[in-house]
């Protein structure tokens, strides 16, 4: 009986040990360092005919500079007619800016400031649009390069990924022009033309920038958005992306002898080839809170409180429960982890044919703390012996830098947003998709990708989709928080 009374005990010690460890723990939890901006001064925003910048948006999203897989079914000529538009459109950002237009169609434009002792600061917006899915044209509400004004909004492919910020950012620095501000910073605005096929343009800005010395305070591009429903809070989010994912092809390719199909050997090149496919999908990598996407958790957490708090701040505990939450739905996921989709298969050109060669394409969206190299070895260790080849399509783009969610450029981007979202919660953001902004980094001390778009997660399904719109809110938003951007980090 004794000895039963000392455990019963030395276990009700234990369990009240760790009660104390989680309270305290989840009293004094706080997210790690992230600015509010509070300490910032912002400018006013400027005065502008908000019917003429929706008429624009508009007419802008009538310019079909489509970027095609094959870029010989581009329509060149759309992008001269953006830019003839522009010039036309926006007068006095014409004459405060100097214009270079690259020989691929990429634009550069410089506002110069007066001080050159001031790091000056990039923002960006591309011109190019993905297509219309073949066959979906009839699905639109109203067709998708009309951009029809309807519902309080801009209907079109592109309003909002990426013409609604470019138009933005040109109704932003044409109304602080016309009433008179001169920035002390220079101020680049950069527009690649092929953002949706790769992003060719941003590189080479970025290159001639560097040539030119230019080293910027913070890039701003396009990423993330003012979410409404964020999860964890329920609630609204200025979710600022800090960083991006990598970006790799790798193909598999499965070599055999070929033959007819009416007498095929045991195993044949499709198998081996969905053999290896198999192995290396059932074996992704694991789920972590680390980086940005932890960033962001641990600040939701902190608002929330409760079990949710509870949970972030004792990892140590918890650890297993959170990351099988985070696990539960692809698009949470994507955030803790480097994901594997197999996208493309390729065998026989003929039915009754035994392929000589198979091969498979496995896409690869890369967590900032794994690598191509990372991608590349755990892949070969799940094939194992198999008789395949893997190799990549072309050279991977590695994860971006994580910036800096406390420095100057940070607190700028941040107090714009807050201005009209005070009571949005403010954190980091991880990027899962590609940005042209990637190619800034070697020219910037902080890039960061953000629009000030209010956003729902089902709305957010129509960027590259079907019934893609910009409202007249958000694009008011839009304009304002870069007038304001511009002119308190600039002025």
């Amino acid at each position: 009986m004794g000895k039963r009374r000392t455990i019963l005990l030395g276990g009700l010690a234990i369990v009240a040990v760790l009660a104390g460890t989680v309270a305290v723990r989840t009293a004094t939890f706080a997210p790690r360092d992230i600015a509010d901006g509070s300490d910032i001064r912002l400018a006013a925003a400027p005065g502008y005919d908000l019917d003429a910048a929706v008429a624009h948006l508009s007419a802008a999203a009538q310019i079909r500079t489509i970027s095609h897989q094959d870029p010989a079914e581009n329509e060149v000529a759309e992008w001269d007619r953006l830019h003839a538009w522009l010039a036309t459109t926006y007068p006095a950002t014409h004459r405060a800016m100097t214009r270079t237009i690259l020989p691929n169609r990429t634009l550069i434009y410089r506002w110069p400031g007066s001080d050159a002792s001031l790091a000056p600061i990039i923002v960006m917006a591309h011109q190019d649009v993905v297509p219309v899915t073949e066959g979906t044209e009839g699905d639109w509400k109203y067709p998708p390069f009309a951009g029809t004004i309807a519902e309080q909004a801009v209907w079109g492919r592109g309003t909002v990924d990426d013409k609604g910020s470019l138009v933005g950012l040109f109704e932003a620095m044409e109304a602080l022009a016309r009433q008179g501000f001169t920035p002390k910073r220079s101020i680049y605005l950069v527009s690649g033309h092929d953002e949706e096929a790769g992003g060719s343009g941003a590189v080479a800005a970025a290159a001639k920038l560097k040539a030119e010395g230019v080293k910027a305070l913070f890039t701003l591009d396009e990423g993330s958005v003012v979410l409404n429903d964020t999860p964890v809070i329920d609630g609204p989010a200025i979710l600022i992306g800090v960083a991006e994912k990598g970006y790799a092809t790798l193909k598999v390719t499965a070599r055999a002898p070929g033959g007819h199909s009416s007498m095929p050997p045991a195993e044949t090149g499709v198998t081996t080839l969905a053999r290896a496919v198999l192995a290396i999908t059932e074996k992704p990598f694991p789920i972590e809170m680390r980086g940005p996407g932890a960033a962001m958790v641990e600040a939701l957490a902190a608002h929330k409180g409760g079990v949710t708090k509870m949970a972030v701040a004792n990892q140590w505990l918890l650890g297993p429960v959170l990351r099988g939450e985070l696990s539960a739905s692809p698009s949470s996921a994507a955030a803790f982890h480097t994901t594997i989709a197999p996208t493309m298969l390729q065998g026989s050109p003929k039915e009754n044919v035994l392929p000589q060669s198979a091969t498979a394409l496995i896409n690869y969206r890369i967590a900032p703390w794994n690598s191509s190299a990372d991608v590349m070895a755990r892949a070969k260790a799940a094939v194992g012996d198999a008789s395949v080849e893997l190799s990549w399509v072309k050279p991977p783009n590695e994860p971006s830098r994580v910036s800096s969610s406390s420095s100057p450029g940070w607190k700028y981007v941040v107090a714009a947003a807050r201005a009209d979202a005070p009571d949005a919660v403010v954190a980091p953001y991880l990027v899962v998709a590609a940005t042209d902004s990637r190619s800034m980094e070697p020219i910037s001390q902080d890039v960061y990708r953000f629009m000030p778009m209010h956003f729902t997660l089902k709305q957010t399904a129509m960027i590259h989709g079907t019934n893609e719109h910009m409202t007249v809110d958000s694009f008011k938003r839009m304009i304002d928080f870069y007038a304001r951007l511009i002119a308190t980090s600039a002025g």
